[in-house]
């Protein structure tokens, strides 16, 4: 009996022709936004993210943090999830806990992302929030236990940067 993450979603053909322009085009996300979630959870995603999730996107359990997904991102996630079951790296039941808890998302008309009770508990999200671009994909972290790690992670950056190991 084999193993089989079925993803609960199909690429529609404007999704498909957004991904053709795209193409040769690494999507990355950087920078770090602070915003607030309303009282129904809803975000306002910076400008500058927007336009890569016309399409939608995922939100999954990060590691302290919720992180939202492109279509494509979360497509090459899932695959790497497969592929890593099928070498025997990951156990079924971690891949089975990611896919299980992502979440299908859209933007509103105003930009906003509505994150589920579920993972903003998870994350200890509400009020205040940082947003921050992680290569391919978009974590959004409690504002204070963000400013508490960045704090601490400043003067490894920097070092890191000074012996080869940065940009």
């Amino acid at each position: 009996m084999g193993i089989f993450i079925s993803t609960p979603f199909s690429v529609s053909q404007s999704h498909r022709k957004a991904e053709k322009m795209r193409k040769g085009r690494a999507v990355v996300f950087v920078g770090t936004h602070q915003r607030a979630l309303d009282g129904k959870g809803r975000l306002v995603l910076p400008a500058k993210f927007r336009t890569h999730f016309s399409d939608g996107g995922y939100i999954s359990k990060g590691r302290g943090c919720v992180d939202l997904h492109t279509v494509e991102g979360f497509e090459e996630m899932a695959s790497r999830l497969t592929e890593q079951m099928k070498a025997r790296e990951l156990d079924v039941r971690v891949a089975s806990q990611v896919m299980a808890s992502a979440e299908e998302v859209r933007l509103d008309a105003q930009g906003r992302v509505t994150l589920s009770l579920r993972l903003r508990e998870f994350a200890s999200l509400e009020g205040e929030v940082a947003v921050c671009g992680f290569d391919k994909r978009i974590s959004i972290w409690n504002a204070a236990e963000w400013a508490s790690m960045e704090d601490d992670l400043d003067p490894s950056v920097v070092e890191a940067l000074w012996h080869g190991g940065g940009i």
